[in-house]
């Protein structure tokens, strides 16, 4: 049987190294998009737009933290802000053209990536891991 504290301890391990890897992959794919700019630009296409506050409190980040990544993503012509419908002193973070043309770049290159390191293993274990991955994140509440 196998020993319960080595498995969560090698899964711990190898989820670090899974998280370095990625964040080291988003660097060679946009050498100015870090992993954190392009989930919040991901975050952003998917909502159609939000405000820095909701980004803030979706990932439970501080508010600073968020408004120093909002501003290299707006010096990079990434996002602009708009006014809100409901609020016109609100405003509204959005997609650029250029954001969304580099987003979609991005993520054409990280699936290429993930579809190359998977190339090898079989529908039944794709199945699996994708199944266990979403088990695993739906058990750590919201934070998508």
């Amino acid at each position: 049987m196998p020993d319960r504290d080595a498995s969560v301890e090698t899964i711990q391990r190898e989820l670090t190294a899974f998280a370095r890897r990625a964040r080291a992959a988003a660097a060679r794919m946009h050498p100015e998009l870090s992993l954190v700019s392009f989930t919040l630009l991901a975050h952003l296409e998917d909502r159609g737009g939000c405000r820095a506050t909701d980004l803030a409190a979706h990932y439970l980040l501080d508010k600073s933290t968020v408004s120093r990544q909002i501003a290299a993503l707006e010096r990079l012509g990434l996002i602009e802000r708009r006014p809100a419908p409901e609020d016109q002193r609100a405003q509204v973070l959005h997609l650029t053209p250029r954001g969304a043309g580099t987003l979609a770049q991005v993520t054409a290159n990280r699936r290429a990536a993930f579809r190359e390191r998977l190339a090898d293993w079989d529908e039944a274990d794709l199945d699996r891991f994708a199944g266990y991955l979403l088990r695993y994140n739906a058990s750590a509440g919201p934070l998508d």
